[in-house]
């Protein structure tokens, strides 16, 4: 299967203005307003693919938590390309975070299906300046 993956972070238009998120728990936050961590990834074809679940850590060689309460859905057996994304809104601005997302088949086994990346900080800490985003 050939994979791609990344993350991003949501695109505003230039000339609004959006105040500087706060760090720490973005819980109060209404949903639409949070700041996000977005992974993307595509397939160009699948074998027995049941979905993928997504993995954050706050360092590089983890502990990781999983995020996603039930599977991404895949498409099964397929040679068509697939893209996919999950939106994580719990995250803290200030903070960096490491993802992964791991491929479950339809017999229910796992496997490691990107790599573990980074995604940066959306806000500098100290100086409460944004950062550009990834």
């Amino acid at each position: 299967m050939r994979r791609t993956c990344g993350a991003s972070s949501p695109v505003r238009p230039r000339g609004l203005f959006s105040p500087t998120p706060a760090c720490g728990d973005q819980g109060k936050v209404p949903a639409a307003e949070r700041v996000k961590n977005t992974a993307h990834w595509t397939t160009a074809s699948e074998e027995d693919n049941f979905g993928y679940d997504v993995y954050r850590g706050d360092v590089e060689k983890g502990p990781f938590v999983k995020l996603t309460k039930q599977p991404i859905l895949g498409n099964g057996t397929t040679s068509e390309t697939h893209k996919y994304e999950f939106a994580d809104d719990t995250i803290d601005p200030c903070k960096d975070y490491w993802y992964y997302v791991e491929s479950i088949a339809t017999n229910g086994s796992r496997e490691k299906f990107t790599p573990v990346f980074h995604v940066p900080a959306k806000v500098h800490a100290p100086d409460r300046k944004a950062k550009p985003s990834t």
